[in-house]
């Protein structure tokens, strides 16, 4: 990390933005994370997304082996230039790489041995998995999960719409994570590495600013 290019970059931020910045950081969290396998209403993923940069998850992963790689941008509502989207073609690589980076994985469903969200242990990370809206979860995601989540109703209706789902859940457990004493924050170099993306991402003509200082 450069730190000096972070500083140089940072100038051209308002003292009001840079605050921003670093009052979001310091809420961001990669203890827990969400998956989204193969959703049919593209509004559906984009507001899974807004979710997890409401309530402070830094990164999504999106499966898309059958589906193109759109977002709807007016439903994310600018999300997706704050989380980070990692996006797979098949569901067993992103099980595969949330499970080498340390994560449970989690899949949500009504049914099978589920245990209530209030019941989830969250002193381990987790990687919440959310399935098609008709269908479900992939039953390559149900034979791997280490365990399985819902939410408690009381109506007619067994199922939530997958947005929702993910809201519920998401804000949930980081309540109850920030209330906590586990050490869940970012690490001082995933902070200076966020707040060089965001800076990037943020500074009109940023190609030039970079020529140049690397000219300089």
């Amino acid at each position: 990390m450069d730190k000096d290019l972070l500083e140089h970059l940072e100038g051209f931020l308002t003292e009001r933005r840079r605050g921003l910045f670093a009052k979001v950081l310091a809420q961001r969290t990669r203890h827990f994370t969400v998956a989204v396998e193969d959703v049919y209403q593209l509004h559906n993923t984009s507001a899974v997304l807004r979710s997890c940069d409401v309530f402070g998850l830094q990164d999504v992963h999106v499966v898309e082996a059958q589906l193109g790689k759109k977002m709807d941008r007016e439903i994310a509502m600018g999300a997706q230039k704050w989380v980070d989207i990692h996006r797979f073609s098949n569901t067993q690589t992103c099980i595969d790489t949330l499970k080498a980076q340390g994560y449970r994985i989690i899949a949500t469903t009504p049914h099978k041995d589920s245990q209530y969200i209030h019941e989830f242990d969250i002193t381990q990370k987790a990687a919440f998995f959310f399935g098609k809206e008709t269908e479900g979860l992939s039953e390559e995601v149900l034979a791997q999960a280490d365990e399985f989540l819902k939410i408690p109703m009381v109506g007619f209706t067994e199922s939530l719409n997958i947005s929702v789902s993910a809201a519920i859940t998401i804000q949930h457990v980081t309540n109850l994570l920030r209330n906590s004493d586990i050490s869940w924050q970012l690490t001082e170099e995933e902070n200076l590495e966020k707040r060089m993306d965001w800076c990037k991402k943020s500074i009109k003509s940023i190609d030039d600013i970079l020529k140049r200082y690397e000219e300089n």
